[in-house]
């Protein structure tokens, strides 16, 4: 398999994450995409994806796939495993709602740093700033009220929270998004220190 990826992304980090937890790591074969930016179109993905988005995987049997979502569901199916998303219902559209709420704040995280690094200063708009972060920290209040039961265990969930908080504290170290939360700290002080995140930290 073949990865194109960019170790900043936390759509990327999502997938890492679950390979390495399903020992799928050295299965897959890592392409750089380098500096991705969004009003530019990336030969080399858009060749593999017509989106032109990052993570994508190419399949052994040549299928592309793409979207965090699609990919990590992809390779628990691959490997077999039950636990990281189970089949049975309760727990697995639970598990698949947090991971919607990490992908939610993902989306809203990389369109602020798009609206704020990139885009000139003067054609940023004040609003849709707010907004993002508006949805960021609403989604961090209700993981905190519910932590208990949705962050409890090791899945799709809790990977995807996990790289998105550590996607926070990459691109905006003072947000200070601990404050106030002390479970979805200790959730976070304890998970990052597995070997997947560690083995993912974008540089």
């Amino acid at each position: 398999m073949k990865l194109h990826h960019n170790p900043a992304s936390p759509f990327v980090r999502m997938v890492r994450i679950t390979a390495h937890e399903l020992n799928l790591t050295d299965d897959i074969e890592l392409i750089d995409t380098g500096v991705f930016l969004p009003i530019e179109v990336h030969g080399a993905v858009a060749s593999d994806n017509p989106l032109g988005k990052i993570p994508t995987l190419m399949t052994d049997h040549g299928h592309a796939l793409h979207d965090s979502r699609v990919i990590c569901e992809y390779l628990v199916h691959h490997a077999g495993d039950k636990e990281l998303l189970p089949d049975e219902p309760v727990n697995r559209f639970r598990i698949l709602t947090v991971q919607s709420t990490a992908l939610g704040i993902a989306d809203a995280g990389v369109s602020l740093r798009y609206e704020t690094a990139l885009r000139p200063e003067d054609l940023r708009w004040p609003d849709w700033i707010e907004r993002q972060t508006t949805r960021i920290n609403s989604a961090l209040d209700v993981l905190e009220a519910k932590s208990d039961d949705d962050l409890a265990q090791v899945d799709l969930g809790s990977i995807c929270i996990a790289a998105v908080l550590g996607y926070l504290d990459f691109r905006w170290p003072d947000w200070g998004w601990r404050e106030g939360r002390d479970k979805l700290t200790a959730f976070y002080d304890t998970f990052s220190q597995r070997p997947s995140m560690q083995a993912t930290l974008p540089e």
